[in-house]
């Protein structure tokens, strides 16, 4: 039978759709659940923000090791280097030169006419070509292009170096015989391997596939989540079934893909979740070794702290020391490092003891005892869980309510010992304080985050 190549654009797809940025660990997570199911390339977005994306993509270059990893280059030729950077580590390296070859797309997104489109393939491909030997021509919009000029573009680009060809159905309006049509005629005036990018908005997506493949395409382009795009899940179970009646066979795993992006998708944040800017913006957050103090103070202003000069340079050398196993960190990770560099305050309240009882029929009921200046402090407290009952049972020792802004905690370490870390963010007169606690209790590393950020209070306060 014939091997059909699948290239995996959900990264690109989900960066189209979702208002809300992926997170780090979430773009990861695709490109390792595309290329364990056997995806032959997993295709990036293209590169908005250089130092951040560069982070990111050549990380999962690193990562991805058995499909080919690929990136579009933009319209400009500077941005040929740039995407090459990115993915210049991963096993196979693929550079992507995305052009429409419609009117209609050239004139009013481009304002270029055919002659001058033309010569922005060639000169891109020659330019991707002398980086990387893998280079793809992408004709988008192709359904509503003139044919004529289709063919010259997908030859011109191929005389200049270009391995792939595909062919893109952006509008979503094409039958299936029209997409089979058109990528015969393609197929039949190049040499390279044909590839279809299909919608799926009057879905046909699949139906269309099997025309093209039948009409000689080499390969197809699918999502494994996404609107309107052929879906991985869908097309494996269709040539898993019919794929004999047309010759063809693709190599994704359809015994477990169901069940890989269904976990995929629970790793996965949802736009309805998050719609708020300041989330949004949290999820921007990502630095490394190299980030300077600006770019420092600038996040650690958009989760909301205030930091004196000391204390972004503290967190920066906090932040080296970190990136140097870790490679860069997000967010919650930054913040964690604030907690544990910033603001740090002499140890005003000491914790001494805690005792707890709690069940699934009463409220926990929490005693805490407290040092300060060598005085023994004692608070008892009720509340919804024995962490609620010790916050509160703490504030009654120093007899001042706090505004709870956050409470995280994660594993650090494996196994039944495992060694818990706690992070509280406490408000007071609009400041915010964050404290860090670590133990292989969970309840105790909470208090102890508690007081590591009540210390800091009380030392600006005095």
């Amino acid at each position: 039978m014939r091997r059909i190549t699948v290239a995996d654009i959900t990264l690109k797809k989900l960066s189209e759709d979702r208002a809300v940025s992926l997170l780090f660990r979430e773009k990861s997570a695709i490109a390792n659940c595309a290329d364990s199911l056997g995806a032959d390339a997993i295709e990036l977005p293209a590169v908005k923000n250089a130092r951040e994306d560069s982070i990111i993509y050549k990380t999962i270059a690193k990562n991805v090791q058995n499909a080919a990893l690929a990136i579009p280059v933009g319209f400009d030729e500077n941005g040929v280097s740039v995407a090459f950077e990115c993915i210049k580590d991963a096993k196979f390296p693929r550079l992507q030169i995305e052009l429409p070859v419609s009117t209609i797309q050239m004139e009013y997104t481009y304002h270029v006419k055919q002659a001058k489109m033309l010569e922005k393939i060639v000169a891109l491909t020659k330019a991707a070509k002398a980086l990387c030997a893998d280079v793809e021509f992408c004709a988008l919009d192709a359904t509503r292009a003139d044919e004529e000029f289709l063919i010259a573009a997908a030859k011109e680009a191929e005389a200049n170096g270009a391995t792939v060809i595909t062919v893109c159905d952006d509008a979503g309006i094409s039958t299936p015989d029209q997409i089979a049509a058109l990528v015969a005629k393609v197929k039949a005036s190049v040499g390279v391997p044909v590839c279809v990018l299909l919608s799926d908005r009057i879905n046909m997506a699949v139906a269309s596939a099997f025309s093209a493949i039948a009409n000689g395409a080499d390969g197809l382009k699918c999502a494994m989540i996404g609107k309107d795009v052929l879906l991985s899940g869908e097309i494996s179970d269709a040539v898993s079934t019919c794929g004999a009646q047309i010759n063809a066979e693709i190599h994704l795993n359809n015994t477990k893909i169901h069940a890989s992006i269904d976990d995929m998708l629970s790793s996965i944040s949802h736009d309805d979740a998050v719609t708020e800017s300041t989330v949004s913006d949290k999820k921007k957050i990502l630095l490394d070794a190299d980030s300077s103090l600006s770019q420092v103070a600038q996040a650690a202003a958009l989760l909301g702290y205030e930091l004196s000069d000391s204390d972004i340079g503290n967190v920066q050398k906090a932040l080296a020391q970190v990136c140097e196993k870790k490679g860069a960190v997000g967010a919650k990770e930054f913040e964690a490092l604030i907690a544990s560099s910033a603001m740090q305050a002499p140890s005003t309240y000491h914790f001494e003891t805690y005792t707890t009882t709690s069940s699934n029929v009463s409220n926990a009921m929490t005693q805490i005892t407290l040092k300060r200046n060598g005085e023994i402090l004692c608070g008892v407290s009720a509340g919804d869980g024995p962490i609620d009952s010790a916050f509160r049972a703490i504030e009654q020792c120093v007899g001042h309510h706090y505004e709870l802004d956050d409470f995280q905690v994660q594993s650090v370490t494996e196994g039944k010992e495992a060694l818990g870390s706690a992070l509280v963010r406490l408000r007071y007169n609009g400041k915010l304080y964050s404290g860090n606690g670590t133990s292989t209790d969970i309840v105790a590393a909470s208090i102890r985050a508690y007081i590591n950020a009540l210390n800091k209070i009380v030392f600006e306060e005095a």
